[in-house]
């Protein structure tokens, strides 16, 4: 018999931020192996998607969120949690499952997903206050999962960009685990970028020079704006950028011009903008975010095409900051296997799921066996064609 107390939270606005962030943020986070300031958890990154209306009930997430209070009414849990109607903004994707099952004559949605919208960036997904009750309000927070799936008539529960830790720790649970790839540069203490290319084979060292020098060739400038320096006519022509990218990718964008300002003010100095300027014209650019260890890139978009500019702006100039501000790593986001010849390395994300129905979760078991085969050993390939100089190089 426990005291602790589950409760659901419509929107992020109605827990204090200092609560919800003593539970996501600082060494017990790093003891998970992520930064120890991952800024996607925070309250108020959450809150910036919230208060925009690029996340709600419209949109397809309806916040959800799982608190677990003590009898003093202090939170000692909780997990940013949303029912979906769709598999849109996830990154890992389940539209096989849904289809399979509603063919069936299942009915796939809502479904609960555990996650942050729109990022796919590994940081913990369980949140739990440091102290003597962390392993008993951990076990009440997933409990308290498994009860709002039923409450909702949810057909799962998916946890995804979770540390492995945790990941192990909702397989103990019944989750199915489910692993994938993304690509991560490593801050090996290197000086400067040229230290950094020493250590790269020949040819692909050249190669990169080359995309760096014929990236800025047509008289383009780079501008690094953070914090209090990022202006409206920035965050406008950033968004100009952002827009035309999701336009093509997914048909609109997930996040509204809204989103980027309310961010702005709420996190200030761990947004940085990554511009490139020509002509006295910003024409192209990234936004990332600066966790205590970490450089998250996340979205890029350009108003004008040039020749290796993407690469420039999203991943050697993102290498770049962070080898200036001493973080350990930069996660330059989802998929792209381009990122491993320019010294980006392959990293095991995790997700976990917990379905319902046990002959779609039959089904699911045996895809992930498969697919879990499958990517480790792609994994082993990709660590084969890294750059990295060799023995004799």
């Amino acid at each position: 018999m426990t005291d602790l107390v589950v409760k659901i939270a419509g929107r992020i606005a109605a827990v204090p931020d200092a609560d919800w962030d003593a539970c996501a943020l600082g060494p017990h986070a790093a003891a998970l192996g992520v930064d120890p300031h991952c800024p996607f958890v925070s309250h108020a990154f959450l809150a910036a998607l919230e208060e925009s209306g690029s996340v709600g009930p419209r949109t397809g997430w309806a916040p959800a969120h799982v608190l677990v209070e003590d009898p003093e009414g202090r939170l000692v849990a909780c997990a940013p949690a949303y029912l979906k109607s769709h598999s849109q903004g996830e990154y890992v994707f389940d539209h096989a499952w849904a289809d399979a099952y509603e063919r069936a004559g299942g009915r796939y949605y809502p479904k609960l997903q555990v996650s942050v919208p729109f990022t796919p960036a590994t940081g913990p997904r369980l949140l739990v206050r440091p102290g003597e009750r962390a392993d008993e309000a951990l076990a009440i927070l997933v409990a308290g999962l498994k009860a709002l799936r039923a409450q909702a008539n949810a057909s799962s529960i998916h946890v995804t960009f979770l540390p492995k830790a945790q990941s192990e720790r909702l397989g103990a649970e019944g989750f199915l685990q489910r692993i994938d790839q993304q690509f991560h540069w490593l801050n090996d203490g290197y000086a400067s970028f040229d230290a950094f290319l020493e250590t790269l084979a020949s040819r692909k060292r050249k190669t990169i020079r080359r995309e760096r020098r014929d990236a800025l060739a047509a008289g383009i400038e780079i501008d690094w704006v953070r914090g209090a320096a990022i202006t409206q006519a920035h965050w406008d022509a950033f968004y100009a950028f952002y827009e035309d990218t999701g336009s093509r990718k997914w048909g609109r964008p997930y996040l509204n011009r809204r989103f980027f300002t309310s961010v702005g003010e709420r996190l200030g100095e761990r947004v940085l903008l990554i511009l490139a300027r020509r002509d006295g014209r910003h024409i192209a650019g990234a936004i990332n975010f600066v966790g205590d260890e970490t450089l998250y890139g996340r979205n890029w978009g350009c108003v004008e095409d040039h020749p290796f500019l993407h690469f420039e702006v999203c991943y050697y100039q993102a290498i770049d900051f962070a080898i200036a501000n001493g973080l350990k790593r930069v996660e330059a986001g989802a998929q792209g296997e381009h990122k491993l010849l320019r010294g980006y390395r392959p990293v095991a994300t995790h997700s976990a799921h917990l379905i319902a129905d046990r002959g779609l979760e039959r089904a699911v078991a045996h895809y992930l066996e498969e697919e879990r085969s499958f990517v480790n050993g792609i994994g082993a390939e990709l660590e084969a064609a890294l750059p990295f100089k060799r023995a004799g190089d």
